[in-house]
């Protein structure tokens, strides 16, 4: 008997990959422009962090509310909500006049995708019942929407070579034109959607605890920002515990416990976390590397990405049939395993004087990783909840990518800043001239590349030894990040393997859950 499925199903999905692509890619566009807006606006680290991390955290913060708010009120109505809101935030970010204002879009554009994105998953799951289809639906769904967002920074490329740093965000902007029209015209108004009330104090703690956490992050490493990192850690642990007891006594929670006790979902849930967004903290870290290290002009640092765009794609299909025949355990080993190796080649091959063969050969590798994991990782969500609770499926896979995301590029961000800095400070210790160097010189190469570069202009005797001292210092920062990447892979990986249901528990998970209700 054939697969139940939607009429039209390949171009329904079509429709949801399009609308997955508007968040994909204002995930990865920021990161190729970083350099330009940090010349731009003379931004510290810490601020191209937070623009970086900006739309992660808007998106990371509110799926799992927004998630519950449409399969309550309808997934159709908060999808074409969130596509028609995007466009407003794009604009915003594209004529943004200070770095405030652009950090301030990107998190709306994130709120935005938040309506949209997680809703794309969740319908897959209704629409689709579960089973090889549903799977290899989904493949293409993870496959395509990874591959769209490492192309991102291609045409981001493009444009900076032609127009200013703003115009990378309004490539969004007629994709969602025309995926708001596809999803207006094709997608069903209302399927398996539940009547029950949304937690919305639950909804509310969800966006506190994420949000605190991701800026808690963010502010620890900036030198006046230790009071804010503390307050917000503080709003953290608070909103985590009053969510956790909200969820344990609330009669339709928003986050149902239970379920995410089961091992095949939280297990899918960490693993989700560590690949995504360990993927998206080697694109922003490669991509200050490639332009500030490697001297690649944004064209060719966003077209240095296209090795892994085309191995998350063509491994999806690949990946679909492992989970079938070997089960999702084997499959997301087999993805950390190129995780790993990628991160090595990143690590021990690239340096001041890299060739390209050693970016594309860690890019291939990761993609490689991305496209066997990212299937597994989100399948697993969405076969171990029954499918009114498809939203708080998807709701985790969304978080997989953004919280994910927001968290890991937030942590490889960090340190990358305290790397940067900590070599700084020892070039100019070392340094014959040391004597020289006054303290709002030595803040001013501490703050960015962007400021050393400045610094350099400023002092054209020394701009060589400045630039220099600059690249390594960029350098030592990018190896800490990437032995970080390489350890919360090898956790991933433990966790895995030790606490994941092999493939005959997996198989049997769904039954006992369509029985449960």
């Amino acid at each position: 008997m054939p697969e139940a499925q939607p009429k039209r199903a390949a171009v329904v999905l079509a429709t949801l990959i399009a609308v997955a692509g508007v968040a994909n890619l204002n995930l990865a566009v920021a990161n190729v422009a970083l350099p330009s807006i940090g010349r731009a606006f003379d931004a510290s680290q810490t601020s191209l962090n937070l623009i970086a991390v900006g739309f992660s955290l808007g998106l990371a913060a509110s799926v799992l509310y927004l998630g519950a708010v449409g399969d309550r009120y309808g997934r159709k109505l908060l999808l074409l909500l969130g596509i028609g809101l995007s466009i407003p935030a794009a604009l915003l970010a594209a004529f943004a006049w200070t770095e405030a204002v652009l950090i301030i879009a990107r998190i709306f554009g994130g709120v935005a995708a938040g309506m949209a994105y997680p809703t794309t998953l969740a319908l897959i799951a209704a629409l689709w019942a579960d089973g090889p289809a549903r799977t290899a639906a989904i493949a293409k769904w993870s496959a395509i929407g990874s591959g769209v967002m490492v192309l991102g920074p291609l045409a981001a490329g493009w444009l900076l070579e032609h127009y200013w740093w703003g115009s990378v965000f309004l490539i969004t902007v007629p994709l969602a034109v025309v995926a708001f029209v596809l999803a207006l015209r094709l997608i069903p108004a209302h399927v398996n959607e539940t009547t029950e009330p949304v937690d919305n104090a639950g909804g509310v703690l969800s966006i506190l605890m994420i949000a605190g956490l991701v800026l808690a992050i963010n502010f620890a490493p900036m030198p006046d920002g230790h009071t804010e990192a503390l307050l917000f850690a503080v709003l953290t642990v608070v909103a985590t515990v009053l969510f956790i007891m909200r969820q344990r006594r609330a009669s339709n929670p928003l986050y149902d416990l239970d379920i995410a006790k089961r091992r095949i979902f939280w297990v899918a849930a960490v693993a989700g976390i560590i690949v995504f967004g360990t993927l998206m903290g080697t694109m922003y870290i490669g991509q200050q590397f490639l332009q500030n290290v490697l001297g690649y002009n944004p064209l060719a640092a966003g077209a240095s990405v296209i090795p892994m765009s085309i191995a998350m794609v063509a491994v999806a299909g690949l990946s679909a049939r492992m989970v079938v025949g070997l089960g999702s355990r084997l499959t997301l080993m087999a993805g950390y395993a190129f995780f790993v190796a990628g991160f090595l080649v990143m690590l021990l091959l690239w340096d001041v004087q890299t060739a390209y063969w050693a970016i594309a050969l860690a890019y291939l590798l990761v993609g490689v990783g991305v496209g066997l994991a990212g299937t597994p990782a989100s399948h697993s969500l969405t076969a171990s909840v029954p499918v009114h609770r498809a939203g708080m499926a998807s709701g985790t896979a969304d978080l997989q990518r953004d919280l994910g995301g927001a968290v890991m590029q937030s942590i490889l961000g960090v340190l990358l800043t305290v790397g940067y800095g900590t070599a700084i400070s020892s070039a100019v210790a070392n340094s014959p001239d040391s004597a020289k160097v006054t303290d709002t010189l030595e803040t001013q190469l501490q703050k960015s590349f962007a400021g050393a570069e400045a610094a350099a202009q400023q002092y054209p005797q020394y701009s060589d030894a400045i630039v220099a001292a600059a690249k390594n210092a960029l350098l030592q920062g990018a190896n800490w990040a990437y032995a970080a990447g390489i350890l919360a892979i090898l956790v991933g990986a433990a966790i895995t393997w030790w606490r994941y249901p092999d493939k005959a528990q997996e198989r049997a998970m769904p039954r006992r859950i369509r029985a449960a209700g």
